[in-house]
């Protein structure tokens, strides 16, 4: 909460009075309603530090609902505001500029491990609630043989792969566990391509 006080306060916003639940951690979930007819993703500390955010494809554990940890419970029990406009426009700015990977642009990149990297991109982007870490390492370990091959960069590969599963509502510490999981077992199997 003072990460996003602090967010606030440099933009010369005031925090915005709206539902308010404390997690079992001892955090904070504000709840706002979405602008009509448009559809955000999740982010994670892309606002900021431990500032993270559930929109399409996201969850968030409700209210009364009990965990190992604790209680969530509402402590400002008012009904959600709309989103305010000055986050709003940040929460699309970042979208707009790191919501889509760029195909690889690695002069070695053959147009099969182009297809190959947009395709599994993709997968990952539409894979269903319950599917989505098993997507995740499908497509990394897909991915990971244009790696061993040199056809790939790897940062290229990780970052892409670490944007797609947070917009599907995955943290940041489970994708770059996954992906580094499947990526060193397909370079690990694969090796170098043999010549033809």
């Amino acid at each position: 909460m003072a990460t996003f006080k602090a967010l606030c306060e440099r933009t010369g916003h005031a925090v915005p009075t709206t539902r308010t639940v404390r997690t079992a951690s001892g955090g904070f979930h504000l709840y706002f309603t979405a602008p009509s007819g448009v559809r955000l993703g999740n982010t994670a500390g892309r606002l900021g530090k431990r500032i993270d955010t559930r929109a399409w494809g996201g969850y968030v554990v409700a209210p009364g609902s009990v965990t190992y940890a604790g209680a969530y419970a509402v402590v400002v029990d008012v009904p959600p505001v709309p989103l305010p406009d000055w986050l709003y426009a940040r929460l699309m700015l970042r979208q707009s500029s790191r919501g889509r990977m760029a195909p690889p642009s690695s002069v070695r990149a053959s147009s099969y491990a182009t297809a190959g990297f947009n395709a599994e991109i993709t997968s990952v982007r539409a894979a269903p609630e319950g599917e989505r870490n098993a997507t995740l390492l499908r497509a990394a370990r897909a991915l990971g043989r244009f790696i061993a091959w040199g056809d790939l960069p790897r940062n290229q590969v990780e970052e892409a792969l670490q944007l797609a599963g947070e917009d599907v509502g995955l943290s940041p510490r489970s994708c770059a566990a996954t992906i580094r999981s499947g990526l060193n077992w397909s370079i690990a199997r694969n090796g170098q391509r043999r010549a033809a």
